[in-house]
């Protein structure tokens, strides 16, 4: 038998302490729920929405800069390779990058500017399509990528997640056959929001701890909706005195669909190899005689033991906020625009519903017709089905429109772009399948759920 890597010297008393206080900071700042005027969230969410909120007026113009920084420097380095760009991998990473990406992020800065000064047609800067991603979505996720990318390190690069994938590898394999450590993924997402969810997924796929099947059906099926805006949905759809049967109802269905999708494809043909530049860095197994406690305190300890200086964990947090400044937020500009632009001024989305009006009608759903739209429109943005549901009378149709717009997790104007943006395994085809997946198999459950409750 091989002798297990972390048996191979005993840590030092400065090596659990380098565990115990970081890890116990980013606890604090990821995963301990507070709650501020009305509202629970986590401490990173709410410095994030702090920061969005003294300088929102500025950060469109701002983000605007840096997404025509973004597209020019992407064009440089595409059309006359620099050595100063293509001979540091974190810059080579971020500029060069397929003539797809480079499209995207020059339609990204291009409606940015359209948006930002009111130039050309009104259907891309209007405050449904451009304007909406511009002066709602990019500041929020421009704050968010801040801080979440500025403190991740103390998530990752300390031993949390050793010593909880050690103590959670039983539970989370056979139901769900992933790793114990991406209960801390889930927990994450739950708590602030998806998309540092899938940011951390991505990272930890990134650094050899998950394989490619893994981190796919992770950042799917465990890049929840926040405990918040999942609160926005119920209370903008006038049902907010049912939050709690409601935000059962959202788990419930989550478990089951996070219990199927892995086992089905596309997610089972995921190939479960690791990222070949670091290939794996996880095991697993236990020693025998050792508790899973033990064992996960002494690979915690010697991760921290790993640390060398502060430096090295600042510059990968600054690494982690260029990443998603320059390398999602520009994507999610172009996309997002694009996506409400359909939703908002064609028929597609219509049409695309029609095949969930007879299974609403034989699930006996009220308003069959109306509501079969929202259960694909979500594929644009998460907010879309809840403002269609505003227009729906009866409250179980809008309680069930709820709670399918919160399960479906695939949202392109934020989480889909930054999964395509990302190294994981999933291009469209496959997040369009995925989104129609768990809206099937989450929306039985929630009628059934609903049929009870009203």
């Amino acid at each position: 038998m091989k002798k297990h890597q972390i048996l191979d010297h005993s840590p030092t008393i400065l090596d659990y302490l380098k565990f115990a206080l970081p890890s116990l900071i980013g606890i604090l700042l990821f995963m301990v729920p507070v709650r501020y005027e009305g509202e629970v969230t986590i401490l990173v969410a709410l410095l994030a929405k702090w920061a969005e909120g003294q300088f929102h007026d500025i950060l469109p113009a701002f983000m605007t800069v840096v997404f025509m920084l973004t597209a020019l420097l992407t064009a440089v380095t595409k059309w006359f390779k620099p050595e100063a760009i293509l001979n540091r991998p974190f810059l080579k990473a971020l500029f060069d990058v397929t003539y797809f990406w480079f499209v995207m992020r020059i339609l990204g800065a291009v409606f940015a500017v359209m948006t930002l000064y009111q130039l050309g047609p009104s259907f891309i800067w209007s405050e449904d399509t451009g304007g909406l991603v511009l002066y709602d979505l990019v500041p929020v996720l421009a704050a968010i990528f801040v801080f979440a990318g500025l403190f991740l390190p103390l998530l990752l690069g300390f031993g949390l997640l050793e010593l909880v994938g050690a103590l959670m590898t039983k539970i989370m394999r056979p139901l769900f056959t992933l790793p114990g450590r991406s209960s801390i993924d889930c927990l994450t997402s739950w708590m602030g929001d998806g998309t540092i969810g899938v940011l951390l997924t991505s990272k930890q796929y990134e650094d050899g701890y998950y394989t490619k099947r893994e981190a796919a059906v992770i950042a799917t099926n465990f890049s929840v909706v926040s405990i918040t805006f999942s609160l926005v949905v119920i209370s903008f759809i006038d049902l907010g005195h049912l939050f709690v049967p409601f935000y059962f109802t959202v788990i419930l269905a989550g478990v089951v669909a996070a219990i199927i999708m892995p086992r089905i494809p596309p997610l089972s043909r995921k190939e479960d190899t690791y990222y070949e530049p670091v290939g794996k860095q996880i095991d697993e197994t236990i020693p025998e005689g050792m508790s899973a406690l033990r064992y996960g305190l002494l690979q915690a300890a010697a991760k921290a033991g790993e640390v060398k200086s502060v430096g090295s964990v600042l510059k990968r947090g600054v690494q982690n906020i260029l990443d998603m400044w320059i390398g999602v937020v520009p994507l999610v500009m172009a996309l997002g625009t694009l996506a409400l632009i359909i939703a908002e001024f064609t028929p597609l989305f219509v049409y695309l519903g029609y095949p969930f009006v007879p299974i609403l009608s034989v699930l006996q759903v009220p308003d069959a017709a109306e509501a079969a739209q929202a259960m694909v429109v979500g594929f644009a943005d998460m907010f879309l089905p809840a403002v269609i549901g505003t227009g729906i009378e009866d409250p179980m149709t809008r309680f069930i429109i709820a709670c399918v717009s919160v399960t479906q997790l695939i949202y392109m104007s934020e989480v889909g772009v930054i999964l395509l943006r990302s190294k994981l395994d999933l291009n469209l085809l496959d997040l369009m399948i995925i989104f129609l997946q768990r809206t099937l198999i989450t929306l039985p459950v929630i009628v059934l759920m609903a049929h009870l409750i009203f």
